[in-house]
């Protein structure tokens, strides 16, 4: 889909259609009077008839049979100025309504909104439409694509101009970054392996001469020490891959950002097997590095002025003679000895070789993304992404980060008095810290392994998908790690 920012004529803009705001009291914007104006006042007439809801967020699309916008949705917006919340909900519902056409342009910039300016208006339009374009049809023989294929925003003069481009730059970005997690997510877990994770991370690296990625198999991790890793790895016949793809768009003295994603294609639980209903939902164990995937991706079509590493664990966690056994104690890359007590809580066991391995890159912020636990699930539901820190300004920021981009993150304990609950008799700790504060004690187990650099978990076991009807991949947390890493400088 391509995007643009543009000072528009309404009465002269050719459109398939003009995406218009009406507020509680049926009154139009003043784009919406002009075209109401053109058109002989027959916008006004088609509100009379009362077919819009009064909810806000309704809407309503007719065709015009005067002017050169062939049709418009009308969008109710209620009292202004609207709340934040209450604007993405207008900019979701008025995208969705537009995808099966082949283009539109929004007038939702108009809209008076509390506490934000026009380039976020313009960012939340842009991630609006970018995310209600992606359709998953790789393997539907007979599906098409959504059609929508060129999105506008309003621009009233030239004053606005780049806050506007900005904004809708940042918001297409971030679209682009979560459609590209959403498609590796969706993706079934006999295509996507390991293998396929590592060549896409090599694709990318062709296309794009400021990133570059490095590869390593499992040879080289048990060379590296990479006990805990290939503890889960061993299991499967897919072999496993330590995926790096490095994009250097900073300053070359700048240290980098580093992701890291847990990229688990599979997990069937090993010999902790999990119950057969929904592990067909075990695909989206990987959405994790999915994120680091889309993030990068993003990146470099922005050619974003920052350092960036995107390090992926992927692996499948297999129950084969091979696999690891509860009571296994295996040595990780940090030399610290872990006691496998469920072979279930298989993340953090990749994702703390991983994070040590993330060391080499000389970081400023390491940030981890991983389906870890649902006990995240159960303390968070589906809404709130998990945050854990060991630094209260870096907790703050993707806070922060998550509330502009509508990604919301909440910060989880990551005290002391919770590390005990690791203990064990036999090596330096356990993986696993018992049913209670689960989501706690997987990350304090991560903490151990990010000592030596500024570090956060995001638990997204509750945000990276969704079950039922609508299922699929949801992309998140891209459009927070967007956010973070190009709007914390």
């Amino acid at each position: 889909m391509q995007f643009f920012a543009k000072v528009t004529d309404i009465s002269k803009q050719r459109s398939a259609c003009a995406i218009l705001a009406v507020n509680d009291k049926d009154q139009l914007t003043d784009s919406g009077n002009a075209l109401d104006k053109a058109s002989n006042g027959s916008l006004g007439k088609l509100l009379k008839r009362g077919d819009l809801g009064k909810a806000a967020g309704s809407t309503l699309l007719v065709s015009l049979l005067e002017g050169d916008a062939e049709r418009v949705l009308f969008v109710r917006t209620g009292k202004a100025p609207v709340s934040q919340a209450e604007f993405r909900k207008l900019a979701n519902a008025s995208a969705k309504a537009v995808t099966s056409l082949k283009d539109a342009t929004s007038y939702l910039t108009e809209v008076a909104v509390r506490d934000a300016d026009i380039e976020w208006q313009a960012q939340q339009l842009a991630l609006a439409a970018g995310l209600a374009g992606y359709k998953f049809t790789r393997f539907l023989s007979d599906a098409k694509p959504n059609p929508l294929a060129k999105f506008t925003l309003h621009v009233s003069d030239k004053k606005q101009q780049k806050a506007v481009q900005a904004g809708t730059d940042l918001g297409s970005a971030q679209a682009l970054g979560s459609n590209i997690a959403r498609e590796l997510g969706n993706l079934p877990g006999n295509l996507c392996t390991p293998t396929y994770l590592a060549n896409e991370a090599k694709a990318l690296a062709k296309k794009h001469p400021k990133l570059t990625t490095t590869v390593l198999d499992n040879k080289k991790m048990e060379a590296l020490g990479m006990g805990a890793f290939m503890s889960v790895a061993k299991g499967s016949d897919e072999p496993a891959a330590m995926i790096a793809m490095q994009y250097k768009g900073g300053k070359a003295n700048d240290k980098p950002i580093v992701l890291v994603g847990k990229g688990i294609t599979f997990d069937t639980g090993g010999i902790s097997i999990k119950p057969g209903l929904q592990m067909d939902e075990m695909k989206f164990d990987m959405c994790g590095a999915a994120s680091v995937f889309g993030v990068m991706n993003a990146l470099v079509e922005m050619n974003a002025p920052v350092n960036v590493v995107g390090v992926v664990a992927a692996a499948e966690n297999m129950p084969s003679g091979r696999a690891s056994k509860p009571g296994d104690i295996v040595t990780s890359m940090s030399g610290k000895t872990i006691e496998i007590l469920n072979t279930d809580a298989e993340g953090r066991l990749v994702l703390c070789d991983a994070l040590t391995w993330a060391g080499k890159f000389k970081p400023s912020v390491v940030i981890d993304i991983a389906t870890l636990t649902g006990a995240c699930v159960i303390a968070l539901g589906n809404h709130a992404t998990g945050l854990y820190a060991n630094q209260d300004q870096l907790a703050n920021d993707l806070i922060a980060a998550g509330e502009t981009a509508g990604d919301r993150a909440w910060r989880m304990p990551l005290w002391d008095e919770y590390q005990p609950m690791l203990n064990s008799n036999f090596a330096d700790l356990q993986n696993i810290g018992g049913r209670e504060a689960g989501s706690v004690t997987a990350a304090c187990f991560l903490s151990r392994f990010a000592e030596e650099y500024t570090w956060a978990h995001l638990d997204i076991a509750g945000s990276a998908w969704i079950s039922g009807a609508a299922k699929g991949a949801t992309g998140r947390p891209v459009p927070l790690l967007l956010q973070y890493i190009l709007k914390s400088k």
